[in-house]
């Protein structure tokens, strides 16, 4: 065995949400760490909106006047989990939870709690408490009473960062050792399979390293809009990697954590494992690669739930689109276009093939007009509905010509158009569950929401992973064994979160998985 460059208790790869949890609870159960990033850290997390989702009586919700239990959470989670993590284990996630938020708070993520009196797919910068789920929808509150328990952390528009860095400076304070970009491109492992560290490629500090990140820091704010130039800047940033970075042989003594995020800017990947959601537009960094996953897969790493990916359509705000039908390919309803954006994307692209026509009238059209702008929503709430309601809002007088638009049959959509007026009118039940109801009335018009939209993309994320132990972390082999000295968390992993999406759950589960898997590798040797 060569020499090694470096040596620590704890090697965390990826240092985002997840990886500055698993670093600060790995060095204040008292081990060395050393965390790596192949930018400048902070990955998803930073760029996000912030939001932690945290319920069962925390104090911001106590504080806000709201009232709520574990078992109520629970009961709720249970519905979207789906079972993708043991009842055990999402006991013990919503049962810690009000723990995991003062545990934040202490270590300076700021929260406020302000309740937002409406229900959106994000609040304005006047709410920092609200409903982020399905919470208040049929089927779900039947069964758990709803709760807002959608944390956002306090600052303005996306502020992810705020979440963020407070975690990172934490996590130095308290003597983590940070390694910027550094990528890891292998697992080290004995001839028994344990995991002792891991192969790194790192550009030197200076100006190679700092232009590297800021190609990465550029990208990330174009690619919503010119994402074939974000592609380009990111091609030259893998170029300077190569031809800069230097070899480093780290070992890490205790145990290697990886919680490098999901794979949905690795197209390959995407394309092998979740073909449909290939056409969405990819949510996250570059550092979203897979690479996490892979390193875990090249020394044995089963993994799952790969085909799952969140896609987000969310109709409201405005909150009147909610008032007109989503149809198909055949002209028929299938969704309640009141439900969490996931939920709408997820019955949009696996079950009806990506295709969205979201049909309204001409009262719907002026209401959404003015339930947007300044003081009213977010900018990148705002945009949007302004944008499709100007180019890609197109007018049918007629259930014919509202038929030609969608590409549907005629007598279909028009008994779709029929049967929901006639519900709207009397008051009689939906068939999906939908309250928000008005009958639509000609002209009609038709926006493309479908997930091959130029004018509304449809923003996606791998939820899927490496298979772990739920005790401990450890990645898990396909026969069910875990691999000595290795351990997973946040999108790097199959978490919480990895069968359906609500706002908030993936970073919780960051925390949740971060802290457990930080706990049990500094536990070690």
């Amino acid at each position: 065995m060569a020499d090694w460059d470096l040596e620590t208790d704890v090697l965390v790869v990826g240092f985002g949400g997840a990886g500055a949890c698993a670093a600060i609870e790995a060095r204040e159960t008292g081990a060395e760490v050393l965390v790596l990033d192949r930018f400048g850290g902070g990955g998803a997390t930073a760029i996000s909106g912030g939001v932690f989702y945290a319920g069962g009586g925390t104090d911001i919700q106590r504080e806000a006047g709201v009232e709520d239990e574990p078992e109520a959470m629970y009961a709720y989670l249970h519905q979207e989990v789906q079972g993708v993590v043991s009842d055990e284990t999402l006991r013990d996630f919503c049962a810690s939870s009000v723990e995991n938020l003062r545990w934040l708070v202490q270590r300076g993520v700021p929260f406020q709690a302000s309740l937002c009196p409406v229900k959106t797919s994000y609040p304005t910068d006047d709410y920092f408490l609200y409903y982020s789920g399905n919470e208040g929808f049929s089927p779900y509150r039947d069964t758990a009473k709803p709760a807002p328990r959608g944390h956002r952390a306090v600052g303005r528009s996306l502020p992810g960062r705020n979440f963020y860095e407070p975690l990172r400076a934490s996590a130095l304070r308290v003597g983590v050792q940070a390694r910027y970009h550094a990528r890891a491109s292998a697992l080290i492992t004995d001839d028994e399979g344990r995991v002792l560290g891991a192969e790194v490629q790192q550009i030197p500090g200076g100006f190679w390293a700092w232009w590297h990140g800021r190609l990465e820091a550029t990208a990330i704010k174009v690619v919503n809009y010119n994402p074939g130039f974000a592609r380009r800047l990111r091609a030259w940033g893998r170029s300077v990697a190569a031809r800069r970075a230097r070899t480093l042989r780290i070992r890490a003594r205790r145990g290697v954590v990886l919680s490098a995020g999901g794979f949905i800017y690795n197209r390959e990947m995407v394309k092998a494992h979740a073909a449909p959601y290939r056409r969405g537009m990819p949510l996250g960094t570059a550092g979203c690669s897979g690479e996490g996953i892979q390193l875990g897969q090249s020394v044995g790493g089963a993994v799952a739930m790969m085909d799952r990916v969140s896609a987000w359509r969310f109709l409201n705000p405005p909150e009147a689109f909610v008032r007109g039908v989503l149809v198909n390919r055949e002209g028929r309803r299938y969704v309640n276009e009141s439900l969490y954006g996931a939920a709408v994307g997820e019955a949009m692209v696996d079950h009806n093939d990506g295709v969205g026509m979201l049909v309204i009238d001409e009262s719907i059209k002026a209401a959404a007009r003015a339930q947007v702008g300044r003081g009213k929503t977010q900018w990148f709430q705002t945009a949007p509905t302004l944008l499709n309601l100007r180019v890609n809002c197109r007018r049918a007088d007629d259930v014919a010509a509202l038929a030609r638009l969608c590409k549907c049959p005629a007598e279909a959509i028009g008994e779709t158009i029929e049967v929901y007026n006639d519900a709207a009118d009397s008051g009689g039940d939906d068939p999906f569950g939908k309250e928000l109801r008005q009958p639509l009335k000609p002209p009609y018009y038709v926006i493309n929401c479908g997930i091959a939209s130029k004018a509304w993309p449809l923003p996606t994320l791998t939820l899927g992973g490496l298979v772990v132990d739920e005790g401990g972390g450890e990645v898990k082999r396909e026969d069910g064994a875990v691999i000595p000295g290795l351990y997973a968390a946040g999108r790097t992993a199959v978490g919480v979160c990895s069968r359906q999406y609500v706002s908030g759950l993936s970073i919780a589960d960051c925390v949740y998985s971060g802290r457990r898997a930080g706990r049990s590798a500094a536990s070690q040797g």
